[in-house]
């Protein structure tokens, strides 16, 4: 029989045992489900923390703001040349002078006649070029050979990569310049680790070893002074994060960086890190990523950045504008060679590449902060765009955007309205004002009259004090500028040895009389049609608009594309209906282009950032009459130039051919002159907004500054002038009758162009023909004619 045992005698020392043992299992059991609980928190913040990250990246990374450029330039042998303007030009594209031939892309020298340059490529969307050196011979004003001295070529042109003159910025103003990880140097990519996560390849995005050296820095001195992060870290904080210095904000900032990295390989951190990193302000602009970065210090594209520059580029980023080459240059070297010397600790330069790379000079090529490049005209391009994008696009989507703008041309343009409106102040001190709003103004369009691309806009004295485009937006008399196309009207009925009546006459016009008056004295009863046109004769002008018929007059004036009323009144021949000055210059347009009215053209293409064109503008063009007519009226136009209100021209230096009309309207209130070559087209107008008188005419205000302004511009003075067309023929006449000259009766006889249809049949009858002495004067007066 077994014997029964009695229970253990439990003791005060044995339950406080158990107790213990008890609240041990307990925490354990409390402690475990704390860390499953947390454990399944962070799992799930970091599935979340995932989709935010790929829905971030997936989509677009960056807003990237479009880019308006201008045209490029063509540079070929026999080209007139302005030197200035061409050092100007090369100066703007970012090219440096160096006092050796050039070694590098975007360097540029002079010697003598010699011009040396080192093309940067050209790497924008649509228009792709690897850069090469290039020699240009200089001889006498003009470019006489272009060679690459690479390679045995002489080139028949060489092109200038475009500039560029505005970016769209979002509400951040922020500026980068997109690039692949395959476009980065080794050494640029290594002077990034060196100076800001040298273990970037061995850690899981988060450094322990950074982040106990970070916490031990920040016991020490009782507050957050160093981060430890890593680049991964410093990617989701600028992404995803606040910049405040916190322990909860500094737990998430490496919650996302582990969790990135399990999603994203390290190159692709990287290129995000190199596209996104802040490098300093250009002004009020944010340079971002690497790409842009490059440009701006050194004017060059990353991959040509060499390892000094690199080192440079990578001691920015832990404080751009503190270590600023364009504010401490001093303190930019010693961060550069901090940098430079850490690279060498880590083997990834050798002791000879670090001490020749920290003894090159800083050579950052400076900066001017975006200014306003031909403002007017990017408003007119602008307004054009924003029918086509939103702004917000135009902000983000980094559209590539061509234009027809010539810098050239528009700085020229810029000068001579600014020279003239001075020298005009200067000669009349009454017309200077201290208000802006009151100035004289002044605008200025040059077109190519064939296309109707814009070269040049100046809508104005000052676009700071007024955004007013007078070019554009401006309704002001053209005066005799308007002429022209009176004449033409006129030509189915009139030739230009046609007589008109300059003798005074009254018209009524609703009920009150009027007489026009000619601006200078002219004793003749009688002026030829070519004279009326040239010496700006205004009673022969109104005189040929009431035979030809003032709605006649109208309906011409309609074809060429003026949207401003034209009421049929006799003074609409002298030009008393307002017009939109660039409407004017386009008219002009077909006297130049054989007949034919362009649309202008500001806008050529946009491309996306994948190199697609989005949108495309092409001549857009309509015949308004024959090239017969627009090449006599070109005739009657050079007469203005040679004989008539322009003739100073070839005094103002101005000695190749050329057509065009000046213009005055009554009071002197407003000043032109329309001119124009085979090539260029330009009008100037000047006057006072509220319309105060000028104290002179077109010829002698409007006149100086588009002379001043085409002897800037050799390249478009080539002085060939218009070949005749079909349908016209010349004929020598006496100016006396307007009729076929006598041989050896009429005094002066003259050649005059006529339509073949409207050419003449009469002879003169007020001079008697001599009577013939012999075979010889026969035979004289029969080579005479013909």
């Amino acid at each position: 029989m077994r014997k029964k045992t009695s229970p253990k005698k439990t003791t005060p020392k044995r339950r406080r045992i158990e107790r213990k043992k008890s609240v041990r299992r307990r925490l354990l059991t409390w402690g475990f489900t704390a860390l499953l609980l947390i454990a399944a928190g962070l799992a799930l913040y970091g599935v979340f923390l995932a989709q935010d990250i790929q829905h971030r990246f997936s989509g677009r990374r960056w807003t990237v703001p479009s880019k308006i450029y201008s045209d490029t330039t063509l540079l070929y042998p026999g080209e007139p040349i302005n030197l200035d303007a061409l050092r100007n030009k090369l100066k703007r594209l970012q090219y440096r002078l160096v006092h050796r031939p050039p070694r590098q892309k975007g360097e540029l020298f002079f010697s003598g006649t010699t011009l040396r340059i080192f093309l940067h490529d050209i790497d924008i969307p649509g228009r792709v070029r690897t850069g090469y050196p290039v020699e240009i011979q200089l001889q006498k004003g003009r470019i006489s050979a272009i060679r690459r001295t690479d390679q045995p070529a002489a080139l028949k042109f060489l092109e200038l990569e475009p500039e560029e003159l505005m970016l769209f910025f979002g509400l951040e103003r922020e500026d980068r310049q997109l690039v692949s990880i395959d476009e980065i140097p080794l050494h640029v990519i290594q002077a990034v680790l060196a100076a800001e996560d040298a273990r970037y390849y061995d850690h899981p995005g988060m450094d322990i070893k950074g982040i106990l050296r970070a916490v031990y820095t920040d016991l020490k001195h009782g507050e957050l002074r160093q981060g430890g992060s890593t680049i991964t870290q410093q990617l989701a904080k600028n992404y995803f994060l606040t910049p405040e210095k916190t322990f909860q904000r500094k737990l998430k900032e490496g919650l996302l960086a582990v969790t990135m990295e399990m999603i994203y390989d390290k190159d692709e951190i990287l290129e995000i890190y190199l596209n996104e990193i802040y490098f300093g302000q250009k002004g009020s602009v944010a340079i971002h990523g690497i790409g842009e970065a490059s440009w701006f210090y050194f004017g060059k594209p990353v991959k040509a950045i060499s390892l000094p520059e690199a080192a440079t580029l990578a001691g920015l980023i832990r404080a751009p504008n503190h270590y600023s080459p364009y504010k401490d240059p001093k303190r930019c070297v010693e961060r550069r060679n901090h940098v430079l010397l850490a690279m060498h600790k880590r083997g990834w330069i050798s002791e000879d590449e670090r001490a020749s790379a920290s003894g090159t000079a800083l050579d950052a090529i400076g900066y001017q902060a975006y200014g306003r490049t031909a403002p007017y005209f990017l408003d007119f391009v602008v307004s054009q765009l924003k029918t086509l994008y939103s702004p917000d696009d135009l902000a983000s989507l980094g559209l590539s955007i061509q234009t027809t703008l010539d810098t050239q041309v528009q700085e020229a343009a810029e000068k001579a309205l600014k020279k003239g409106l001075e020298r005009i102040e200067s000669h009349h001190p009454d017309l200077k004002r201290s208000s802006p709003e009151r100035q004289v103004q002044g605008a200025i369009v040059v077109m190519q009259p064939r296309t109707g691309s814009i070269l040049a806009m100046v809508g104005g004295r000052h676009y700071g004090d007024s955004q007013f485009n007078r070019i554009t937006h401006a309704r002001r008399q053209p005066g005799s500028a308007f002429k022209p196309f009176v004449f033409l009207s006129a030509l189915d009925r009139f030739t230009p040895a046609s007589l008109l009546s300059n003798q005074p006459k009254t018209y009524t016009i609703d009920g009150q009389a009027w007489e026009p008056k000619n601006y200078a004295p002219l004793q003749a009863d009688q002026v030829t049609l070519r004279t009326a046109l040239a010496k700006s004769v205004n009673r022969a002008s109104v005189d040929l608009a009431m035979q030809v018929g003032l709605s006649k007059v109208v309906e011409t004036a309609k074809r060429f594309g003026f949207s401003t009323p034209l009421p049929p009144y006799p003074s609409l021949a002298l030009g008393a209906a307002e017009v939109v000055p660039l409407e004017l210059a386009r008219a002009y347009c077909v006297f130049a282009g054989d007949g034919i009215l362009p649309q202008p053209l500001s806008l050529r293409e946009v491309i996306d950032e994948g190199g697609e064109t989005l949108e495309r503008r092409h001549m857009d063009i309509t015949e308004v009459t024959s090239p017969a007519k627009a090449y006599l009226m070109t005739s009657l136009l050079q007469s203005v130039v040679q004989d008539g209100t322009a003739r100073r021209l070839p005094a103002l230096g101005i000695p190749f051919p050329t057509a065009g009309k000046t213009g005055t309207t009554n009071d002197s209130r407003d000043a032109w002159f329309v001119g124009y070559t085979p090539d260029i087209l330009a009008l100037v107008w000047v006057g006072f907004d509220e319309g105060g008188t000028l104290h002179g005419t077109g010829s002698s205000i409007a006149l100086p500054i588009w002379a001043d302004l085409m002897r800037s511009l050799p390249q478009f003075a080539a002085g060939n002038w218009f070949t005749p067309p079909e349908g016209v023929t010349t004929k020598k006449i006496c100016p006396a009758s307007g009729l076929l000259a006598l041989p050896g009766a009429c005094p002066s006889p003259q050649d005059e162009i006529f339509l073949v249809e409207n050419t003449p049949r009469e002879t003169c009858p007020l001079h008697t023909p001599k009577k013939k002495t012999g075979i010889l004067e026969w035979f004289t007066d029969v080579f005479e004619n013909l």
